[in-house]
């Protein structure tokens, strides 16, 4: 790898950059959503136990917003149980929105370098054909001025794909991911507003 980075020059350098960034972001996407920890299972279970037994308190408000994302939904909720239902459910979707934005923190600079990473190699290309027709001189071409510059032409194309491809396919994968989150909390937040004025049990 060092060989062809010292091979191909500095056109690749920003290409380097793009898929150190790009690769971080995954990792710590992947991390980020994982549905255990944006959406835990039984936490709404939990949440209306608690308040069939003990109704809501300051105490219980806090806990749950600082469990999970989902738990800020709720919390947003429970704080205006005394409301009206249209109240109770504009507090949720605000604070839904909200969450929303902080699980997509990240996911336009990835959608960024999924865009911009065939470009940066085509301007390799570019570069590499320019020294290819440097290469051409009265004297005939030079071989190694001709080489140098078909390998920066390709290294540079094929690294540009070889970063888009993967940031592509996680960056539609997360906001998939995101839409379902987004599906699953707006279902639940809904039986939590029911239970809470009556309309359902359970």
């Amino acid at each position: 790898m060092f060989a062809i980075i010292q091979a191909v020059g500095w056109p690749i350098w920003p290409l380097l950059l793009a898929s150190v960034v790009a690769v971080a972001l995954i990792i710590e996407r992947s991390i980020s959503l994982r549905r255990a920890r944006v959406v835990p299972a039984g936490l709404l279970d939990n949440v209306l136990a608690d308040f069939r037994q003990r109704g809501v308190s300051p105490e219980m408000v806090e806990r749950v917003s600082a469990h999970s994302p989902f738990g800020r939904v709720l919390a947003a909720g429970l704080r205006n149980i005394n409301s009206s239902r249209e109240v109770m459910k504009e507090a949720i979707e605000e604070s839904g929105q909200a969450v929303v934005h902080e699980l997509e923190r990240f996911l336009t600079t990835l959608g960024t370098i999924a865009s911009i990473s065939p470009l940066l190699g085509l301007f390799g290309t570019i570069v590499g054909m320019i020294e290819i027709f440097a290469s051409q001189g009265t004297s005939g071409a030079n071989p190694a001025q001709l080489a140098q510059g078909i390998s920066v032409a390709l290294y540079t194309t094929g690294f540009g794909l070889v970063i888009a491809i993967p940031s592509m396919i996680f960056w539609r994968h997360f906001r998939r991911l995101i839409d379902d989150f987004v599906v699953d909390m707006e279902q639940q937040a809904v039986k939590l507003v029911e239970v809470a004025h009556g309309d359902r049990e359970a």
